[in-house]
């Protein structure tokens, strides 16, 4: 009987320790809680500011010159000689490949021989003819081989002129690997001949944009090959015919490109400013939530502004302040807390973007780390990093 005694008294004092044990940690986790305070989630922001800036479609384009051909015999022959200065500019008329035409040189002469001949017999028949020394018959077939030989001549001549290759206009010439002693066919490429200043970019836009854009409007264009350069020009032309399928019409833009380092076949950035320049509300992207039941921000208040709002909303929809977890400290009254309001956006530029209502200058805004918040959550600010806000963002170069 004392044994069984014995034993229960050890495995009540057994677990009386383990519960002292137990009740003690509690008690420590829930004073460390109530030392660490109210939960707070860290989140960076930015002074909402009013800035004065011009609304602007952006596109993507190609570049192409202005005249650009690729080059080819209209007639087939023998290479004889070849000036092609490769990488470099020509004038119009240059002469670029000459084909061998030595036997319709010699068959040019022979026509010219036969022309001067059937012209000097027709001065004489029209002589004869007018002293009635011939009839009129005669005369008939005096002119008409006057310009048949003309005619074969001119043929001639001109068969001449094709085995001499020019350039047909002004331009910056490719690399050809055509050499003397080559047999060039009806056809076959020579070389590509580009009119690089000034240099067009074809680009499209949304139906809905033609009402902002005209003929002879500015417009920006940068490239991969410089970010920082941007080149000026204006819109040449605008296509009269709205393509079915994207519903996009085409635009060509001119602008000038004295360097030449603008090249056909690149890929170009676009910006068109329309309308009128206005003051805008301006926020980077980043803030804003782009939600389907419409866009919002997280802007910062004091606990008690949040409260005083929460407790003068009659209808009882809107979130309740958040109550303090039992064991942790009360919110303090000056505690940022982060309040979710709608906002509407307005055209964007960059990374920026311009809002019409909802927040005011001077609203500290809530820029990266939103997805953590909700109604009412306090917050440490930490503005260490933040995200891209600039206006014109280029990429960025290793």
């Amino acid at each position: 009987m004392k044994r069984w005694l014995f034993l229960v008294l050890i495995v009540v004092a057994l677990v009386v320790g383990i519960g002292s044990y137990k009740g003690l940690a509690v008690f420590k986790m829930f004073e460390e809680f109530k030392a660490m305070g109210y939960p707070k989630q860290t989140i960076s922001t930015i002074k909402a500011s009013t800035e004065e800036w011009r609304p602007q479609l952006a596109a993507v384009g190609s570049l192409r010159a202005v005249r650009g051909a690729e080059l080819s015999a209209e007639i087939g022959g023998l290479v004889e000689q070849v000036s092609i200065p490769a990488g470099s500019e020509v004038k119009a008329g240059s002469v670029l490949v000459q084909l061998v035409a030595a036997a319709d040189r010699a068959k040019l002469d022979q026509l010219k021989a036969d022309a001067e001949i059937a012209e000097a017999n027709f001065q004489r028949d029209t002589l004869q003819f007018e002293a009635q020394a011939i009839s009129r018959a005669a005369l008939d077939a005096s002119a008409s081989a006057h310009k048949s030989a003309r005619a074969k001549l001119a043929e001639q001549q001109a068969l001449v002129a094709q085995k001499t290759i020019r350039a047909p206009f002004s331009g910056h010439l490719g690399i050809s690997t055509i050499n003397p002693g080559r047999y060039l066919n009806p056809g076959d490429t020579i070389v590509t001949l580009q009119q690089l200043d000034p240099i067009h970019v074809d680009f499209s836009l949304p139906q809905q944009a033609l009402s902002q854009l005209s003929k002879g409007q500015k417009v920006r264009v940068r490239t991969d090959i410089d970010p920082q350069q941007t080149y000026e020009g204006t819109i040449s032309a605008i296509n009269p015919v709205v393509d079915a399928d994207t519903r996009n019409v085409k635009i060509q833009a001119t602008l000038r490109n004295p360097s030449g380092r603008l090249l056909p076949g690149m890929y170009a950035r676009l910006s068109i400013e329309v309308g009128e320049p206005g003051r805008y509300i301006t926020l980077p992207q980043n803030a804003v939530a782009y939600n389907p039941f419409g866009e919002t921000v997280f802007v910062l208040v004091p606990y008690r502004v949040y409260k005083a709002e929460q407790a003068a909303k009659k209808t009882g929809k809107a979130e309740a302040p958040a109550a303090a977890p039992e064991g942790t400290a009360e919110m303090p009254d000056d505690q940022l807390v982060a309040k979710q309001v709608f906002v509407t956006v307005g055209p964007t530029r960059g990374d920026q973007v311009a809002i019409l209502n909802g927040v005011a200058a001077g609203d500290e805004v809530v820029t990266s780390g939103t997805l953590k918040l909700k109604n009412g959550a306090a917050v440490i600010v930490n503005n260490d990093v933040q995200p891209a806000n600039d206006p014109a963002p280029t990429p960025y170069e290793q």
